[in-house]
């Protein structure tokens, strides 16, 4: 597994991003990357004219993370391009060779950690980066509850970067990041007023706790 080098910061994702006063308390917290849900069935989904709309007055450093479950290559591709996102996030069933059709694009895979029992094998994937997440039967994302965190040193074929998501809030991610030393970290649902929604004072203080992990 690759880790986190001495004095090197965790990077931050705020994802969930549905309006563009959100997305200007997450840059100015410090975060690296925002995240846009374009899956119907979240509560977060956001359209992605409207998407536009708030990418056109970021600055042009902050990259820019499309999250797509099961969606057609054709729509994904269609949505990369309008947008100009820097990163794709698949947090479906997208196999390995799905995954392989986007070579324009960085690609962050997405598996859900239930327990020791159930560790995907990741051999046959080879994206830029995998993202784990806390398994929940009902919902691909944003539960606000976290997992074993230890299990992401025992996931067979992990090779290159990790966004560790799940449960993550500002009081704990200190400690993630000592566990697994991601080089990223992702957070939604612990640092909103309600699903869609940020609270600028946890934002600060996600991003805050992070980089001084």
């Amino acid at each position: 597994m690759k880790k986190v080098g001495v004095g090197v910061k965790t990077k931050v994702k705020i994802c969930g991003i549905t309006n563009l006063e959100d997305a200007l308390v997450s840059i100015n917290a410090g975060c690296d990357a925002l995240g846009f849900a374009f899956f119907k069935g979240s509560p977060r989904y956001i359209a992605p004219e409207k998407a536009l709309k708030i990418i056109r007055s970021l600055p042009a450093y902050v990259i820019k993370i499309g999250v797509f479950v099961n969606a057609q290559e054709k729509t994904i591709k269609k949505v990369a391009k309008m947008l100009g996102l820097n990163m794709l996030q698949f947090h479906g069933n997208e196999s390995a060779e799905f995954c392989r059709r986007f070579k324009k694009y960085k690609i962050i895979k997405v598996f859900r950690i239930k327990d020791k029992d159930h560790l995907p094998d990741l051999t046959k994937y080879k994206p830029f980066a995998f993202l784990f997440d806390t398994y929940n039967p009902s919902k691909k994302g944003g539960t606000g509850k976290k997992f074993d965190w230890e299990l992401v040193n025992h996931i067979k074929g992990l090779e290159g970067p990790i966004f560790l998501a799940g449960g993550l809030t500002p009081k704990n991610v200190c400690q993630a990041v000592k566990k697994v030393k991601p080089e990223w970290v992702d957070v939604c649902s612990s640092i909103e007023l309600v699903p869609g929604k940020k609270d600028a004072k946890k934002v600060r203080a996600f991003v805050k706790a992070a980089k001084s992990a």
